[in-house]
């Protein structure tokens, strides 16, 4: 077995980490991950013939030359070799996490950064036991500022994450009803979510928290805070001026003030904004430049998206769901100024016994609010809907047959659903 601090050696020779072997880059060191439907081990040659400097593998019989790396294990291996590195390099490193707007406020906050800094940030959604310890590893002698995405859905997951990534920053974007299979609870996502706070706290690091939300702020009790938010006592406030079709913001902070138009669908992106404008001017990034990163930031991946069709305008936030997201997100198309809407849902995933209720809450919450288009999609929300006027489908197959024989024109249309449900398959019938 080969010691860690060997391979970090290595590492410094050749700092570049891959774990798919089509993806290889030339003087790469390749991990052999396994997954529940995978075995890196079995992809290590084919990951050195495409270039690979040395494929660190865990299990013996692939080997079949000097340049395998045997480990017992090759994810404790990456992320013990994340660990060492941390220790190694003087990045600050922001921990995000929340139930919903991770990747945007990350999106945002990264670019708020790389205008004045050498930053890197999580690449998409690698938010997790593998995704963490790859961002670390990418971080280099001369990097001011890592931006970490950190996803969880059961606790100690954040805890574990923080002990790889040791951040020195915090934001905690919101706490919602998400993966509730798995934490047992909103107070069990509280809890969770919050072990960012309490790695800070032991660290005497600092957390970027919104003032208007009063579950944070109870929960960051003892923590040095820089704060946003809507209220007076915002160190950086912000106002929404503008909801159609994209969110417009207007922020001040202390002698400094500005306006920014994005290119994000939804109200509910305010506190994404806010954190990014917040991180930015601790930092002492220009307001010109905070601004311009903002503006420029186009949500993609099936976030926020509008998009118009030759028939139809499309606001396609299907990338995930929980009850918070989908009331944020129902709520802000109730106020969206258009002739004629429709409303696609798709099922919400892992909310465990409370499954039912939570979707029986929302098509009330679609019934409140007098939408009369509504087409729901999956086996929770159908059940939830029964004996109502929504049409019910059962899934995205049953959806795509159904929009074929009943073709939809001149309508502004939101669809939501978690990412299991594939409702971005609609969009080109729609």
């Amino acid at each position: 077995m080969t010691p860690i601090e060997e391979i970090y050696s290595l590492y410094l020779k050749f700092p570049r980490i891959i774990t798919d072997s089509r993806k290889v880059i030339p003087d790469s060191l390749f991990f052999a991950i396994k997954g529940d439907h995978f075995d890196g081990n079995k992809f290590a040659a084919e990951a050195l013939d495409n270039g690979a400097a040395y494929a660190v593998v865990d299990d013996a019989s692939v080997i079949t030359g000097k340049r395998f790396i045997l480990v017992p294990d090759a994810l404790p291996a990456l992320q013990q070799l994340a660990v060492i590195h941390r220790g190694h390099v003087n990045a600050g490193i922001i921990g995000i996490t929340g139930s919903n707007g991770k990747t945007t406020t990350k999106e945002m906050i990264g670019r708020v950064l790389a205008s004045t800094f050498k930053t890197v940030m999580t690449h998409g959604n690698l938010n997790n036991h593998i995704g963490v310890p790859l961002s670390v590893l990418s971080v280099k002698e001369d990097t001011s500022f890592a931006v970490i995405e950190m996803g969880a859905n059961h606790p100690g997951e954040i805890a574990g994450l923080c002990r790889l990534a040791q951040p020195d920053f915090g934001i905690i974007t919101n706490i919602g009803k998400a993966h509730l299979e798995g934490f047992g609870s909103f107070e069990g996502v509280a809890k969770a979510k919050s072990e960012l706070y309490d790695f800070i706290r032991q660290h005497d690091g600092l957390v970027f928290i919104n003032l208007d939300n009063q579950l944070l702020l109870q929960l960051s009790e003892g923590l040095k805070l820089s704060s946003y938010g809507s209220g007076e006592n915002a160190g950086c406030k912000g106002v929404i001026t503008e909801k159609r079709p994209f969110l417009a913001v207007a922020w001040s902070a202390g002698q400094l003030n500005g306006f920014i138009r994005t290119r994000l669908y939804g109200d509910y992106n305010f506190e994404n904004v806010m954190a990014a404008v917040s991180v930015g001017l601790y930092f002492g990034v220009p307001p010109e430049q905070i601004e311009k990163a903002i503006c420029s930031y186009i949500p993609d991946n099936n976030r926020s998206q509008l998009i118009r069709t030759d028939r139809n305008v499309l606001v396609l936030d299907a990338y995930n769901a929980n009850p918070s997201s989908m009331k944020a997100a129902l709520s802000s198309f109730y106020e969206m100024d258009a002739p004629a809407k429709m409303i696609i849902l798709g099922d919400m995933m892992e909310l465990g016994e409370n499954g039912i209720e939570e979707h029986i809450n929302i098509i009330a919450l679609t019934r409140k609010l007098s939408f009369e288009n509504v087409i729901v999609i999956g086996e929770l929300f159908s059940r939830a809907a029964k004996g109502g006027e929504e049409i019910c489908l059962t899934g995205i197959r049953e959806a795509q047959e159904w929009f074929r024989d009943h073709p939809v024109h001149d309508m502004t249309i939101l669809l939501k659903g978690s990412r299991i449900m594939q409702l971005e398959k609609l969009s080109n019938l729609l």
